[in-house]
């Protein structure tokens, strides 16, 4: 069995200070491997969307430990833990986070113009990333000329075209309709499999079970349960 990409030991996260402080994350024990698609589900205000940054390396635990393609984040300084990000991580956001004045490709193509990544071999790998997304075709376009959907796209395009060793997506689909929701959800779901990333979508949405490979659920900063998600669609057949 291969290394995980992402390992998580006994997180803990306290945010605020004096009596406003709350512990967010509780002592959480995380993997993801390559080829799966883990889904993190939980209330608002469970923890979902810390967990989610600090192993994005936006945040740091205030315990435990973070290896990332076996590399530890502690004591790493800031441009340590953004090289971190350049090398191994890809984000896709509710929002998109697109930029309005740069067509769909100029879009994806800033993913490798922060990483030195300049020339032919750039517009070569961001034809590719709309390719597979299905959006090559609307590459000169701007995001106001984009359906919602769409963009989302654009920004899963963003998101892999560098080959990052793990995609993390804070409710991607939150913002679209069922349709595109699902649509989204299937382009996330063949990226870990045709090409072998672990992916981790934090979502509320029961429907998109059905992509997992694995469900999480975290409660009041516990991570409570891990199971397969064959085993959780059973679960579910039971209980209607």
């Amino acid at each position: 069995m291969s290394a995980p990409i992402i390992e998580a030991k006994n997180i803990s996260k306290r945010l605020g200070s004096g009596s406003a402080q709350v512990l967010a994350l509780k002592h959480v024990d995380l993997s993801l491997g390559s080829g799966n698609l883990t889904v993190l589900m939980g209330p608002s205000g469970s923890g979902k969307t810390t967990l989610l940054s600090i192993l994005g390396c936006m945040l740091a635990p205030t315990e435990g430990t973070v290896r990332i393609c076996g590399r530890a984040t502690a004591g790493l300084g800031h441009e340590q833990l953004a090289e971190i990000r350049r090398q191994h991580i890809g984000f896709v956001f509710q929002s998109y986070h697109l930029f309005p004045t740069l067509t769909a490709a100029e879009n994806v193509q800033m993913a490798l113009d922060v990483r030195g990544e300049i020339g032919a071999v750039a517009r070569r790998k961001t034809k590719e990333a709309l390719v597979r997304v299905g959006l090559e075709p609307k590459s000169g376009a701007f995001p106001r000329e984009l359906s919602g959907g769409e963009q989302q796209r654009v920004a899963i395009a963003r998101a892999v075209v560098a080959d990052p060793s793990v995609i993390l997506a804070d409710e991607p689909t939150g913002a679209l309709d069922g349709v595109n929701g699902q649509a989204v959800m299937a382009i996330l779901s063949g990226i870990a499999k045709e090409r072998n990333h672990a992916v981790l979508v934090v979502t509320h949405d029961t429907r998109l079970l059905r992509f997992a490979d694995n469900i999480l659920h975290i409660e009041d900063g516990v991570l409570k349960r891990e199971e397969g998600a064959n085993a959780n669609v059973l679960r579910m057949r039971s209980i209607a």
